[in-house]
């Protein structure tokens, strides 16, 4: 299975949607998650746009305004869903993999500030006492574990240690990455606030 999750900063262009679609052409993807696809409604026929010919569903989250918005496409001859649920910041597809293995995909959108970000990781703790199979979680997680996944910065905060607490309480690995330090920057700051969690199993 290949998954790809992606902050797109957008899919209105139709060079940003022509992007995605080579990509997971080329990269031959099974499930994709984006990140604030900045999109009100996402109709049939963008969604398709973006996939290509083959099988395929789809779930989305409206943006708030201009800010934010979730989109998951799959191949159901690879993910069979059977139930969800999503708010602004995620959307969880509980399904089977390959009509053996049952699991939760998870695409995240975490907010901007720690409060917020503070509520997301329990709202989240607390679904997973209903979705108890084994999780992937990937996304825009707005925030880092560590100081050296962030320039310049010189000490831990509550952020950091909200997150770290999360994923051990909820028994989540995080996935190293390859090649790369970091997942996302401007002009002042290079930071790694992307990533993939998965359960053991």
């Amino acid at each position: 299975m290949k998954l790809l999750s992606w902050n797109v900063r957008g899919i209105g262009k139709p060079e940003k949607r022509g992007r995605i679609k080579r990509l997971l052409k080329e990269r031959h993807i099974d499930i994709v998650f984006l990140q604030e696809t900045k999109k009100i409604v996402v109709s049939d026929n963008l969604a398709r746009g973006l996939w290509g010919q083959r099988k395929m569903e789809f779930l989305s989250v409206d943006p708030e305004g201009t800010i934010g918005g979730l989109l998951c496409i799959w191949d159901p001859d690879i993910f069979q869903l059977s139930s969800s649920c999503c708010n602004r910041r995620f959307i969880l597809l509980s399904g089977t993999l390959y009509n053996s293995f049952h699991c939760v995909l998870l695409n995240v959108y975490a907010p901007n500030d720690a409060s917020s970000r503070s509520y997301l990781w329990n709202t989240l703790l607390n679904i997973k006492t209903y979705f108890s199979n084994p999780w992937c979680m990937g996304g825009d997680f707005n925030e880092i574990r560590q100081i050296g996944e962030r320039v310049g910065c010189s000490r831990r905060d509550t952020g950091m240690k909200q997150l770290n607490e999360f994923i051990d309480s909820a028994e989540l690995n995080d996935l190293p990455l390859l090649g790369r330090k970091y997942t996302w920057c401007n002009s002042q700051n290079w930071s790694r606030i992307d990533r993939v969690l998965l359960s053991a199993e």
